[in-house]
């Protein structure tokens, strides 16, 4: 196809994809049955939208009852506060009643409040509408952000239907948001932050939501979200100090078995929490943090440790201490909500005597650095979704910095295990204290030196994608043995703009991409020692390996399958004089001279 194919091409796609939106459910849509799946009859909602597998009990709780009751009773106060907003009064009990939770039905008027939305939204009439326009004729992004839409909270009433309401404003607000904040563009965890707001908000309010999130400096999560997250290798540089500090033990239990901050709190940093505790607690925490800033979300990463320490200290390998914090905290948290706020409350005053309450000042490229609300246009690559270049010079620097440091930490290891096993056999031992993996580095360390690490890696790659970096974990093992380093996708398959999709080679923390497509092309690594050796990977997970979800990289277990006789790969060797050994099950079962061909199940 010539360019001007491949452009009426990705216009007329744009075009479609807008119109399955503003058509919505009516008659005719275009909804595959997957998309929409059916309401189970023993369904039940509960009260926050949020639908359950089993019906849920017909008696309230008690205990619950008596919640309800409080907050009914809370709600005249907050009725009586919204009235008398700026009033002297108000400013002095908003702390504390903020602390003791917003009664639902009023947060929507409240989050406005404290975001001072209106404000904002009267600053910029009609550029909400203007952006939208914008995206229609220009969107680079709608791909993705189609995708994305209908995966974001598929067990909430609202969001479950495809092309519901939810839906539609959903993907009108990332879209538009995408035009407006062109330096951040979209960024798959933004699709949770727009969900949860438009719970709360109306379209345009939900989108000047996000706008102060990202912005105002009280919050400022556009470093998250920009290319190479910078805010966020910041933030767990000072998540690791305040765990030296306060829980040491746990801090050396987390290092024995490779489990870095990367693995477990993306989704605390990015999306406040989202899906990684139950929703009424998010909730709890979205308050506190709308009145108090980004401090609040550091304290509550140290305050869910704080809480857990126990258990977790009694995990013995990383899967299983991964998968207490991302799964387990999710479905029962185990502690009141009250409980935990009020331990938050303690943990931000514990942090800040101790100068710890705050990760500092931002950096100046967290900083927005281009103006809002001006439109470029797209260039022919990002329209169709080309990527110039293989790899950046930032990728190809760090590339050469992983690949030594895992040589280094590989070479460490060696010796420890050597030394350990001189130890053991004097005193009837064998073997390591440590389960070493060259693809996981401390990179606590790592970020205090130098020479930049799996972290800054993270931060020096020149893509930005949030759909769980959880898939920094066990998945990518094996491929960092060859010290590879496949930041993007192709782009040829699943994507309108940008770079895209996993990277290998880099483990715990490895570079993070900025998926605007949802598959990868691999690419021959850089490190390829010679053009007449031919490797193949088998990605292969055993029963207890996790691996990374296609949804929110939810980590998940995954039961091996088996292959039929017939599915086989044949390949053929044209240097007909050298011996053929035939490999099947990864061990070389014997030679043929007879047949340059020759068969892997």
């Amino acid at each position: 196809m010539n360019e001007g194919d491949l452009l009426k091409r990705s216009a007329e796609e744009r075009e479609k994809i807008f119109k399955r939106y503003e058509r919505g459910r009516e008659e005719g849509a275009e909804i595959d049955p997957w998309e929409d799946p059916g309401f189970e009859v023993y369904h039940a909602t509960d009260r926050y939208g949020f639908i359950h597998d089993k019906r849920l009990p017909s008696k309230v709780d008690p205990q619950e009852a008596k919640k309800l009751q409080i907050e009914l009773e809370r709600q005249k106060k907050w009725l009586k506060m919204l009235k008398n907003w700026d009033a002297p009064n108000v400013k002095e009990k908003l702390h504390s009643r903020v602390y003791k939770g917003i009664p639902n039905s009023l947060r929507t008027q409240a989050w406005c409040r404290l975001l001072n939305v209106e404000k904002v939204k009267k600053e910029h009439v009609g550029k909400y509408a203007d952006m939208m326009r914008l995206a229609r004729l220009h969107s680079t992004d709608a791909r993705q952000i189609d995708s994305d839409v209908n995966r974001q909270f598929r067990e909430h009433l609202h969001y479950r239907e495809r092309y519901s309401i939810k839906q539609q404003s959903l993907f009108n607000v990332l879209t538009a948001y995408a035009m407006y904040n062109s330096e951040v563009g979209y960024c798959q965890g933004m699709s949770g932050l727009a969900g949860v707001l438009l719970m709360y908000m109306d379209e345009e309010d939900a989108f000047w939501a996000m706008h102060i999130l990202l912005t105002d400096p009280k919050y400022a999560m556009h470093g998250l979200y920009k290319e190479g997250f910078p805010k966020l290798t910041r933030f767990l540089a000072h998540h690791d100090k305040i765990l030296g500090k306060f829980l040491p033990k746990l801090k050396k239990h987390f290092d024995k078995h490779g489990v870095d901050a990367i693995l477990y709190s993306l989704k605390w940093f990015f999306v406040c929490f989202v899906e990684r505790v139950p929703f009424n607690l998010c909730l709890r925490i979205w308050d506190v943090h709308l009145l108090d800033g980004e401090r609040v979300i550091t304290a509550m990463a140290f305050t869910i440790l704080k809480l857990h320490k126990r258990n977790l200290l009694k995990l013995n390998d990383m899967d299983s201490i991964v998968h207490y914090i991302q799964v387990k905290l999710f479905k029962d948290f185990s502690y009141d909500d009250d409980v935990v706020v009020h331990n938050l409350e303690k943990s931000m005053e514990e942090l800040k005597k101790a100068k710890l309450d705050h990760p500092g000042p931002p950096h100046k490229d967290e900083l927005p650095t281009r103006p809002f609300g001006i439109f470029k246009e797209p260039t022919f690559e990002q329209i169709v979704g080309i990527r110039t270049e293989q790899f950046t010079e930032k990728e190809k620097a760090t590339n050469q910095i992983v690949t030594l440091v895992s040589e280094a930490a590989r070479d460490s290891a060696e010796k420890e295990k050597e030394s350990q096993l001189s130890v053991g056999d004097s005193i009837g031992l064998a073997g390591s204290k440590f389960s070493f993996d060259p693809s996981i580095d401390d990179a606590s360390s790592l970020l205090d030196c130098d020479h930049t690490g799996s972290r800054r890696s993270l931060a020096d790659t020149s893509v930005t994608s949030t759909a769980d970096l959880s898939v920094f974990s066990t998945v990518t093992r094996s491929q960092a043995h060859e010290n590879s380093l496949d930041t993007h996708s192709n782009m040829s398959d699943n994507s309108v703009g940008g770079a895209s999709s996993v990277g290998s080679g880099i483990g715990a923390s490895g570079s993070v991409q900025r998926a605007l497509s949802s598959h990868s092309t691999p690419r021959a690594t850089p490190h390829n020692p010679s053009p007449d050796v031919l490797r193949i990977y088998v990605p292969y997970s055993p029963l207890e390996t996790p691996i990374a979800s296609p949804h929110n990289g939810d980590v998940q277990k995954v039961i091996p399958c088996s292959f039929p006789d017939t599915n086989r790969i044949r390949i053929k060797i044209d240097n007909d004089e050298l011996p053929t050994p035939l490999v099947e099950h990864g061990q070389i079962k014997h030679f043929r001279l007879e047949s340059p061909e020759y068969d892997l199940k």
